[in-house]
């Protein structure tokens, strides 16, 4: 077991600065004094009033406000899992860990993937490429753009799924988890208590949590993963879950739900709050250009993006059908028995047909770093996304007519219109600075977030 010297001493520094909160609704109480001590003039002036007009409440532009990553009494979280700053350092390792990998479909995948195989920080914490590869995938290139099916592998074996992966940052804002919302006992899914299917992920929504704390737990299990006590007995890893879960019985302490709950708290602290957009809204009118600010008039006003992209991480809790291809073509693999349940969207976890082919809102952000789009990854640009909305066209020939959002409608944007837009999502959105939330070890020593052969030797850590 590998140990990394002196680390005791930071954990109780990090013990020593650490403080939770369980606020429903952390954000109501926010004040941004930067922006209340800035003059907004000209266009800057027309924007905030465009953006407080949008907010439509007493907070203002703060209501599109993202916490700085420390502040941690102004993230949303889920109450039965209080953040505090051990809990997230556990899970920030346990994210990338290669040595949860301890269920895999054949021997040697054990160890060779983690979280971060398919939520890559250069990629916004989703897969670099059209599918995830979980076990069975070789390689990574530069921000998972290499990761291919490891040939020793039938396709059968292979860790995929059916749909594109979702981004992990801004999971804070959400109450129910994925494309479809399938996770999550709280908010939308109340009610939906039939769905939690028996032998399935989704009856682990019967354990309580929010979206973020169910997906982590019963993520490890999908993706073949669980807490090896041979690698958290006698390390670090033990004292952080000892301390992090001090109100766990023992026997209780170091297994998949608590890992689940440490990783979830990580991800809640995964805010693009260092783009463009956030600091000109924490008071630096020169943060964003004047074509970007356009775009942001745009945004909030003709478009009308925000109807259904709002608040801070510009996303909703809403399903809609938008008419999007489902995941096809070339670099999409396996056969999914299920996939016209994945192809319902909303409708497929909950069975009712009203619910069809919608989709959950995204987040915004970081966008600039993701090379495919939409639930099917059937784009490849932030533009092309654009485009599509303005036509108001669906691409899907599946998806009825009558199921699509009332606010799919050609939007009148000209060419100069959709260049602005694209600028203000593309770069004023974009945080380029996401490999601060990357530890630099883990206590199995081993490469990270890929420990295959292939992965080692184009990361340099072979």
């Amino acid at each position: 077991m590998k140990l990394i010297p002196n680390y005791s001493a930071l954990l109780y520094l990090i013990v020593a600065l650490a403080f939770t909160s369980c606020q429903d609704d952390p954000v109501s109480s926010f004040s941004n004094n930067n922006n209340n001590a800035t003059v907004y003039t000209g266009v800057d002036g027309e924007l905030k009033t465009t953006l407080e007009q949008a907010a439509g409440n007493s907070m203002g532009m703060d209501f599109f406000y993202l916490p700085e990553s420390h502040e941690l009494d102004l993230i949303p979280q889920d109450p039965n899992n209080p953040l505090s700053n051990v809990k997230i350092e556990l899970g920030k390792k346990l994210f990338y860990e290669t040595g949860l990998a301890i269920n895999p479909s054949k021997p040697e995948g054990e160890g060779t993937y983690s979280c971060a195989s398919c939520h890559v920080p250069g990629s916004c914490f989703q897969a670099g490429i059209r599918q995830g590869l979980g076990e069975g995938g070789s390689g990574f290139g530069f921000a998972g753009e290499g990761r291919l099916p490891n040939q020793n592998y039938d396709v059968s074996e292979i860790d995929l799924q059916p749909i594109r992966t979702p981004s992990a940052i801004h999971g804070a804002y959400n109450r129910t988890s994925l494309w479809n919302g399938q996770f999550g006992a709280v908010g939308a899914n109340e009610g939906t208590e039939a769905s939690w299917t028996e032998d399935t992920p989704k009856e682990t929504n019967h354990l309580g949590y929010h979206g973020l704390e169910i997906q982590a737990i019963a993520g490890l299990k999908v993706h073949r993963m669980d807490v090896d006590m041979d690698l958290v007995e006698g390390s670090y890893y033990q004292e952080l879950f000892d301390i992090a879960f001090a109100e766990f019985p023992k026997e209780e302490r170091y297994t998949r739900e608590t890992a689940g709950l440490a990783i979830a708290a990580y991800e809640r602290t995964l805010l693009a709050n260092k783009s463009p957009f956030q600091k000109w809204i924490r008071g630096d009118v020169e943060a964003m250009t004047s074509r970007q600010k356009e775009g942001a008039m745009i945004f909030f006003g003709k478009a009308n993006c925000n109807n259904c992209h709002t608040g801070p991480a510009l996303n909703s809790e809403s399903f809609h059908a938008m008419g999007m291809n489902d995941l096809d073509g070339d670099g999409v693999y396996g056969d999914f028995p299920d996939f016209e349940a994945t192809q319902k969207g909303r409708g497929g976890f909950t069975g009712n047909s009203v619910d069809d082919y919608k989709f959950k809102t995204p987040q915004l952000y970081g966008l600039k770093a993701m090379k495919f789009f939409g639930h099917g990854a059937s784009f490849t640009s932030v533009r092309d996304v654009i485009e599509y909305k303005n036509n108001g066209v669906a691409e899907n020939s599946i998806v009825p007519a009558s199921q699509l959002a009332g606010g799919f409608q050609p939007l009148g944007l000209t060419d100069l219109e959709v260049d602005a837009l694209t600028d203000f999502v593309e770069n004023a959105l974009d945080d380029s600075g996401f490999e601060r939330y990357i530890p630099t070890t883990v206590a199995s020593g081993n490469c990270f977030p890929n420990n295959d052969t292939q992965s080692q030797v184009e990361m340099g850590c072979n």
